[in-house]
């Protein structure tokens, strides 16, 4: 029984990262992670499929073995959030206190992002 929820918790979290690299604002990598573990915890046919996945896999690779995260990926992190931040600022008719959240949420993230390495150190 909790295979099967490990399975099914990982096709949510590989929905919700396929969503997230479309969608400005809602985050790729880490459901891809999310989805990579629960698919190792409940199946490892889908587990193996994630990891040599042409677009995901590379990263998720390269994250499990390394803890890097390449430059690529960086910027287009850093560049998302930026323009999401700087739309829902213009545009979107948001309490003060809510964009604040976002913005700090934002921040943790790139953060995160920008601390870890883009390349395996030697």
């Amino acid at each position: 029984m909790r295979r099967h929820a490990y399975f099914v918790l990982a096709w949510v979290f590989f929905g919700l990262g396929a969503v997230g690299a479309v969608l400005p604002g809602l985050p790729t990598v880490p459901f891809m992670l999310l989805a990579l573990w629960a698919f190792s915890k409940s199946s490892k046919r889908f587990h193996a499929w994630l990891e040599s996945h042409r677009v995901f896999g590379p990263p998720l690779k390269a994250w499990n073995t390394h803890r890097v995260i390449s430059t690529k990926a960086k910027i287009v992190s850093i560049a998302s959030m930026a323009l999401s931040m700087a739309y829902m600022a213009l545009y979107a008719h948001m309490p003060t206190w809510l964009l604040l959240l976002v913005a700090a949420i934002m921040l943790y993230g790139a953060w995160f992002v920008l601390r870890h390495p883009s390349t395996p150190k030697s």
